[in-house]
């Protein structure tokens, strides 16, 4: 499965590096359209190319993408925190019954106690 995911990936890399081979040419980038711009009397424009435009294109929206997702899915993350919290509270309050219950019994009686339990449940 692992050199099926290589395979894979090595493909993906292939084909960037085949499409900005393709794509070499220098495209220039503008805030602003041209009209807006001699409203403002300013317009900030770049000359980049044409690759790496569209790759960072697509990097911004993948980054964009994974923040929000992660924004969105924070009050899960709050709710798994809060139920391990509670599952901890728990174990540590079973632990202690179990410690109190058997304080000052013999060793062999808590044990044949514990089956006994475990036995009618």
């Amino acid at each position: 499965m692992r050199y099926i995911r290589y395979l894979f990936l090595a493909i993906i890399i292939a084909g960037l590096v085949v499409m900005a081979m393709a794509n070499r040419q220098a495209v220039t980038l503008t805030v602003l359209p041209d009209e807006l711009a001699n409203l403002a009397a300013w317009n900030f424009s770049l000359q980049l190319p044409l690759f790496v435009a569209l790759l960072g294109g697509v990097a911004v929206g993948l980054l964009l993408g994974y923040v929000l997702e992660w924004i969105r899915e924070a009050k899960h993350r709050s709710e798994v925190a809060k139920r391990q919290r509670q599952v901890k509270d728990l174990n540590r309050e079973v632990s202690r019954l179990k410690t109190e219950k058997h304080a000052g019994k013999d060793e062999v009686l808590a044990i044949l106690d514990e089956a006994a339990v475990k036995k009618a449940s």
